[in-house]
């Protein structure tokens, strides 16, 4: 395991914002997870798994955080289950990208809406993100989870609770990582799946700032029938700017960095929006990108 003094957060954040954590333990093999309660006892600190960081929104500052990164060898292993459908066993650690150009490669489908995410396979898994009317729980038949108390065990989808934006292993009072998935997918001709990949990919670079420095979405969508992003439009926020950060003019709901933008100026955009939508429509918005302040990851 190798253990990294004083991360900077803003290299370790697609937001490129944060500030400097404590330490950073970086999983090389499945032994290392045995050594983090050791560490969590000794520094005094909860763990913060960090993926790509493309859903984090990170306070500025020395922070008493323990960040733990997944760096083991991304192997994918795959078993056919009949001639259509096909289970592939993955570490959550892989980048989203990656894993689903590999899936291409191999003729395998289902994930094709996840194109332009920019996250971790167990980033995507936790937020249960998805696109085009697909989220990745769809796909999902057990996960592994590995908590301080209880070390590495699998939990059967029938177990977890997803949601829009949410994923919930039935794990209370405890701080739990996703370090491993089997999905069940299909096949499908890879000339299909790129067609497809490459098409939703198009689709988004027209509606989503894609190549942006951002965190995605900002706020969870109300409820199905009302998006955050028209809500936010509709009080005049699409392309607001406070210092260095700004609702996108392409997406009111993605926040994205112009230029050296800090987390307390994120904050304050995140308040004025909320405080707008509220005068207007009377709703709360509540964050989907998930915010870090001190040793705690948490909405507002």
């Amino acid at each position: 395991m190798q253990i990294v003094a004083n991360p900077e957060m803003k290299d370790r954040t697609t937001l490129k914002m944060g500030g400097r954590a404590q330490l950073e333990l970086r999983i090389d093999q499945e032994i290392d997870w045995e050594k983090i309660p050791g560490w969590m006892e000794q520094e005094g600190l909860n763990p913060l798994v960090i993926g790509h960081g493309s859903n984090l929104l990170v306070q500025d500052g020395n922070l008493p955080l323990l960040l733990i990164k997944d760096c083991r060898q991304r192997l994918v292993e795959v078993e056919e289950l009949d001639e259509n459908r096909v289970k592939a066993l993955a570490a959550t650690g892989c980048r989203l990208p990656v894993f689903l150009s590999w899936l291409q490669r191999k003729g395998i489908s289902g994930l094709e809406g996840l194109v332009g995410i920019p996250g971790c396979l167990g980033g995507a898994i936790a937020m249960n993100a998805g696109s085009f009317g697909r989220e990745i729980g769809n796909m999902i038949k057990r996960v592994q989870i590995w908590t301080p108390e209880h070390g590495l065990e699998w939990v059967d989808k029938d177990a977890i609770q997803l949601g829009n934006r949410e994923f919930d292993p039935g794990i209370k009072g405890s701080s739990w990582i996703i370090t491993r998935v089997e999905l069940e997918l299909f096949f499908r001709d890879k000339r299909e799946i790129l067609k497809t990949m490459k098409d939703n990919y198009r689709r988004k670079k027209t509606t989503q700032p894609v190549t942006s420095n951002t965190c995605g979405c900002v706020f969870k969508n109300p409820d199905p029938e009302m998006s955050a992003g028209y809500l936010l439009d509709s009080c005049g926020l699409k392309g607001h700017v406070c210092g260095g950060v700004a609702f996108s003019e392409l997406h009111a709901n993605f926040m994205i960095n112009i230029g050296n933008g800090k987390s307390a100026e994120a904050f304050e955009l995140i308040s004025l929006a909320r405080e707008r939508v509220y005068n207007r429509f009377h709703m709360d918005l509540q964050t989907e990108v998930k915010v870090v302040q001190g040793q705690y990851s948490r909405d507002i």
